[in-house]
């Protein structure tokens, strides 16, 4: 039985292990549902037992699961750490960290990021790639890449993860009052003009209208960029909401964005994993970046 073990099936049900949820665990491996649900149950058959029981109250471990559900993170634990010293005695000189980055990371983050780099106990160079976020977790799970920057809006099981920036929302719009703020239930009176869900923007607007159980009304059409939505907007299909660095301009016509009085901020995070050959001066990179963040007013100014 055990040569017929598939190690994507034993991934994914550690991920709905740890998430307690098929959808979860699906958006964390960049992965439909129906993929993900397909890929257990073929496990499952292999095991000759059903891992989880799926109920209005969310998903649980059978019986069967709580004794083999250990078993399957603790031989994908192993696994990790062969690749990762492997990896560690085939590339000593590994001079190198490569770094995914989503489109919505500011540039200023990035630059931060070749500044700590540069800093490092023992110098490495900072090889950038930008990519959506399906293809940036890919590849870090792959091992294609050694840390990634990403908006904090999908989990990614057994990886490390540290908050490195914050930044304001503002709506992009025409409309009485530019520069003043609007609160959240003001804005949604008006469609939102969306880009492709792969940066992480669309998610991040979808599911702060979904916590505030408010209505999101959208444009039909999507954008293919930040300043496509910059355009729309003046053409009056509607408004758009991103990140203050993404304008174009600060004399774009905008409004920063509160939700009863707060100011509306996405997060960004470092993801990475710990078994890492060069996991000391990744989590010194992500530490560092956290500890430089500074408020955005400043770099505005």
């Amino acid at each position: 039985m055990m040569d017929r073990l598939n190690l994507e099936g034993l991934r994914y049900a550690q991920a709905v292990a740890e998430t307690k949820s098929f959808s979860a665990a699906a958006r964390a491996y960049g992965v439909t549902q129906p993929a993900l649900s397909n890929g257990i149950a073929k496990l499952e058959e292999r095991l000759g037992g059903k891992l989880f029981d799926r109920s209005p109250r969310g998903v649980t471990p059978t019986a069967f699961g709580v004794r083999i559900l250990p078993l399957i993170e603790r031989a994908l634990t192993s696994l990790g750490a062969v690749a990762a010293e492997a990896k560690r005695l085939t590339e000593p000189g590994e001079q190198k960290i490569r770094m995914g980055v989503s489109p919505l990371i500011a540039s200023s983050l990035v630059a931060r990021a070749f500044s700590v780099v540069r800093d490092l106990p023992e110098p490495r160079d900072l090889v950038l790639r930008e990519a959506n976020m399906q293809d940036l977790r890919e590849c870090l799970l792959a091992g294609r890449l050694d840390i990634i920057l990403i908006p904090a809006v999908a989990a990614m099981p057994r990886f490390e993860h540290r908050v490195i920036d914050v930044e304001p929302m503002v709506v992009v719009g025409s409309g009485p009052a530019l520069g003043t703020p609007i609160e959240l239930d003001e804005a949604g009176k008006e469609p939102f003009i969306l880009v492709p869900d792969t940066c992480g923007l669309t998610t991040f607007t979808t599911r702060l209208f979904q916590s505030r159980e408010m209505p999101l009304r959208t444009y039909p059409g999507e954008a293919a960029s930040y300043s496509v939505l910059e355009e729309w907007t003046q053409l009056g299909l509607g408004s758009a909401m991103v990140p203050r660095s993404k304008l174009t301009s600060p004399d774009v016509p905008h409004r920063p964005l509160m939700d009863e009085g707060r100011e509306v901020q996405i997060s960004f995070e470092a993801v990475w994993s710990a078994e890492s050959p060069l996991g000391a001066d990744l989590t010194r990179l992500a530490g560092e970046l956290a500890a430089a963040r500074q408020p955005y007013t400043a770099l505005m100014g």
